[in-house]
């Protein structure tokens, strides 16, 4: 049994995905058939370290894990790709998360996911695998990119374009993404130091590697969704984040027919700036589905 940074006990292996080595990391006892495990994957640029105050209450008679993603942390990417793919796009970083419950002996698992690790969980959760593995799914700032794109195609064809304007403009960022040299330039002598001092953490080089994230997926086309999740599904809107509209949870019924949304008045990193109050409501909404299939 090693431990965190802070002291948490952990269980480190680390598991091959897919031309990656991904950090894995557990909390609290082993799987159990009679307790579904809690799956958390963080977002950009974090590492799994982002949840670690929740941690500290979840795995309190709780089999949780969290991974670096392969964009993060001490996860690693081998160099080249096949067929000249990146190693980046969502079908990787979906199978990543399957590798994972299988290198772990879980059988199905409440999954969340922040940020970026919400977006590969809608895409999880929207993959076959997902009717035996995921009993529930809890968003949190992070939207599922075929919800998204369809979300704007509709508003930009009707009276309601200036909800789409509005996006574009809080999106705007992930434009700017897209050009190459300058913003791992930004992030490694400005906004790297700015953000290690607001969390009080360190994030290493993880925003400069996750930049491949946005340049992946963000502009490509997306491969249609293949199952139709029926399982709950919690989608938490922090009213306060400046990069997602809360109009965006609009139409999500129609793909998603278990969704239940639950405002906060909070930023983006809600999770981690209000730890306890984030391991209240998932506290709160295990007991609630405790082992519901997918």
């Amino acid at each position: 049994m090693d431990q965190s940074q802070d002291g948490l006990p952990e269980r480190h292996r680390a598991v091959r995905s897919g031309g990656a080595e991904l950090a894995v990391y557990e909390y609290g006892p082993p799987p159990s058939p009679g307790s579904p495990s809690l799956l958390l994957v963080h977002g950009y640029p974090d590492d799994h370290r982002v949840f670690q105050a929740a941690v500290r209450r979840l795995a309190a008679g709780r089999h949780v894990i969290a991974y670096d993603t392969r964009n993060a942390g001490a996860s690693r990417v081998d160099n080249g790709t096949a067929a000249g793919l990146s190693p980046y796009r969502l079908p990787a970083l979906v199978d990543d998360l399957y590798a994972v419950l299988a290198a772990t002996g879980t059988g199905p698992v409440h999954l969340v996911g922040h940020d970026w690790g919400s977006i590969q969980g809608w895409a999880a959760i929207s993959d076959p695998r997902a009717a035996d593995r995921i009993l529930s799914y809890t968003s949190i700032s992070g939207p599922d990119l075929a919800h998204f794109r369809h979300w704007l195609k509709v508003r930009l064809r009707s009276r309601l374009w200036p909800e789409a304007l509005n996006q574009a403009l809080r999106s705007s960022y992930v434009a700017a993404f897209q050009l190459p040299v300058l913003p791992e330039a930004a992030w490694k002598y400005v906004l790297t130091p700015r953000y290690e001092k607001s969390a009080g953490r360190r994030i290493g080089d993880n925003a400069a590697r996750g930049l491949q994230l946005y340049r992946a997926n963000m502009f490509t086309a997306a491969r249609p969704p293949e199952g139709r999740y029926t399982g709950p599904v919690q989608v938490v809107v922090p009213l306060k984040d400046p990069f997602l509209s809360p109009k965006l949870v609009s139409g999500l019924q129609e793909r998603f027919p278990g969704v239940e949304t639950v405002e906060v008045d909070a930023g983006h990193w809600w999770p981690e700036q209000n730890s306890s109050e984030f391991a209240d409501l998932l506290d709160r909404w295990l007991a609630r589905h405790p082992g519901t299939g997918g």
